[in-house]
């Protein structure tokens, strides 16, 4: 087994270096080159695929609760605002406490939320999905 894995094992969302909320899932880290293809006249056997411009996912974060009412009020959309953008960063610590990644986020701005299912007599915790539009990322590792 390896011993230079780092476990998943908390993240955290910033706003302004401010710790806003413990997220248990992070997925959408990520950014896709599009590609256009070209066949060349006169060679029907061979077709030229040229870079196009950078595609960056949407991220989604689903956690706990959050107990801040001004992350909250930036994260459901309710169409009488204008869309707020803001940068954000998604941050890895260890298992010691210690920052191992950090995916910033520019001009970041929720597009989805999605509330918990509640039951009465459910005993799972409450999780809320967030999806969020940016416009491009940064990674920083340590």
């Amino acid at each position: 087994m390896p011993t230079d894995a780092t476990p998943s094992f908390r993240f955290y969302v910033e706003i302004a270096n401010v710790k806003e909320a413990v997220f248990t899932e992070v997925s959408g880290l990520q950014a896709e080159m599009e590609v256009t293809e070209y066949q060349e006249g006169g060679l029907n056997d061979f077709t030229h695929f040229l870079p196009g411009p950078i595609k960056a996912g949407r991220i989604t974060l689903k956690r706990g609760m959050t107990r801040s009412n001004d992350f909250l009020k930036w994260q459901i959309p309710n169409g009488s605002s204008p869309v707020v953008r803001k940068p954000i960063s998604v941050v890895l610590y260890d298992v010691e406490g210690n920052r191992v990644a950090t995916w910033n986020f520019h001009n970041a701005y929720p597009v989805k939320w999605s509330g918990p299912q509640l039951t009465a007599d459910g005993a799972a915790v409450a999780i809320e999905s967030l999806e969020i539009a940016h416009e491009g990322m940064q990674l920083d590792l340590g």
